[in-house]
């Protein structure tokens, strides 16, 4: 497994090391040990998640804040997204940019997303399943968002307005600066 830092500290893209043959191919999609050695500190996925979505449909952006935190490793075993991670620990030096990532079954990548993070991905293929681990169990309470189309955020979808589906409750979320449901900075990651 390779790790790639990216422009924001944290967030990590993963490469799982593809051996192939003329009978396809097999990868290792999580070594713990190897991903906790990398971002410095211990991560204890308690519950995997899998949706499938169609062309156009984005989902997110969606954070959940404390005591249910979660920091998550996505993936997507079939089709391609862009996935993207917005910081929104206040104070940062980072916060408010954004990471935007590729993520498909031809290239295997993953992304590890630390606590303090919204999250959300548009699909480019006909079809796409999305998978990922979280740290912390899901709270209806502590589950939040940021709209996808907040213009202090610049996010290039790849594809136009016209084209992207969401569900209504992602339609309706605020703006980046008009949420009080931010984290604190931090450099520790993991609380």
């Amino acid at each position: 497994m390779n790790f790639i830092k990216t422009s924001i500290h944290g967030v990590v893209i993963c490469e799982p090391i593809v051996h192939s043959d003329n009978r396809g191919y097999f990868i290792e999609t999580y070594r713990q040990d190897k991903l906790e050695e990398f971002i410095g500190y211990k991560v204890n996925f308690c519950q995997d998640n899998e949706s499938k979505s169609s062309y156009g449909v984005l989902r997110g952006f969606h954070y959940q804040v404390p005591p249910y935190s979660q920091a998550k490793l996505v993936r997507v075993t079939k089709g391609k997204v862009l996935d993207v991670v917005v910081d929104i620990r206040k104070n940062s030096p980072t916060f408010g940019k954004h990471v935007a990532v590729e993520l498909s079954d031809d290239n295997h990548r993953q992304l590890f997303i630390p606590r303090g993070f919204a999250h959300a991905y548009v699909v480019l293929s006909d079809e796409a399943i999305f998978a990922y681990k979280v740290d912390d169990y899901y709270s209806k309470e502590c589950d939040k968002g940021i709209i996808f189309n907040d213009s202090e955020l610049n996010i290039d979808w790849k594809l136009g307005h016209s084209k992207l589906e969401l569900a209504e409750r992602d339609k309706l979320l605020p703006k980046l600066n008009e949420t009080t449901d931010l984290f604190e900075y931090t450099d520790n990651l993991h609380v």
